[in-house]
């Protein structure tokens, strides 16, 4: 047996933390001196502990590690295997983001060296008026928090694709999202995911035909709000007005992009001339 101390020393976590596991049931001692109160491990404890802290580096939360623990042994590889799998797509994206904000930052360090504003990519992002036709949307809605948005728009996409495939509808255009929320709140946004297709089912409904304000970005999702922001000031500046909730299509795959900046999204502001 090793006390708290020695298993602290050789797993390289203090004990304060050995007790906090303890009581949030991740490692339990194995055994607790009732008469003063020593807490005690056994050999055999070090390959969780390690196993814990392996975890905890590939940045699983504690509460995930400790689901990952109640696992049953049944296929205990195989779930532990795709589970590391999700987790390492996660950590690329971050990759891919935190490398794309490198590129950026040297972008606006290069620009003020040569007295160019930081802002000045604002000026790229062009404005067009177009009228928009009817097209019938296979949908979802949901109320969506800020750190849902990654995984929801995977997750309700393919359930629409899935609905197309087991209905033998017809596909006819890529997928979009609409924003119905009046502001933003990290709690919770109303957004609809919709594909377009041919049918009328249970399940469509009609996305109206107008007039709007649209951009075409090319560059990663974490820039839209740039494109949001150019939309409406244009908008303004043009005596136009909003008369409905704004959507976004994705025409490329994010699932087939391995570089950000090749992400292309069309940005639509259903629009009136201001009265």
């Amino acid at each position: 047996m090793l006390s708290i101390g020695e298993f602290s020393k050789i797993c390289e976590v203090s004990t304060k933390t050995l007790r906090y596991y303890d009581e949030i049931g991740l490692i339990h001692p194995d055994e607790i001196n009732p008469e003063n109160g020593y807490r005690y491990y056994s050999i055999k404890q070090l390959t969780k502990m390690l196993f814990i802290n392996r975890l905890k580096s590939y940045h699983f939360s504690l509460e995930e590690i400790k689901d990952i623990l109640e696992w049953e042994q049944d296929h205990f590889e195989e779930k532990l295997s795709a589970t590391l799998n999700l987790k390492k797509r996660k950590l690329q994206a971050k990759l891919r983001t935190y490398e794309y904000t490198l590129k950026q930052i040297n972008s606006d360090v290069l620009n003020l060296e040569k007295g160019i504003s930081m802002m000045s990519y604002l000026n790229k992002i062009e404005v067009q008026l177009v009228e928009t036709k009817p097209m019938q949307i296979l949908f979802t809605r949901q109320m969506l928090s800020s750190d849902d948005y990654a995984l929801g728009y995977g997750k309700y996409f393919s359930q629409l694709y899935e609905t197309i495939a087991t209905e033998k509808l017809t596909l006819l255009g890529t997928p979009i999202t609409i924003y119905h929320s009046e502001e933003y709140n990290p709690a919770g946004n109303d957004t609809e995911f919709a594909l377009p297709i041919e049918e009328i089912v249970k399940g469509t409904r009609e996305l109206r035909e107008g007039l709007c304000a649209k951009s075409v970005y090319k560059g990663p999702y974490s820039e839209l709000t740039s494109v949001y922001a150019k939309l409406t000031e244009w908008i303004e500046n043009e005596g136009y007005e909003m008369v409905n909730s704004p959507y976004e299509k994705y025409i490329t795959d994010p699932t087939q992009i391995t570089d950000p900046e090749d992400l292309v999204t069309e940005v639509f502001f259903p629009v009136k001339k201001r009265s």
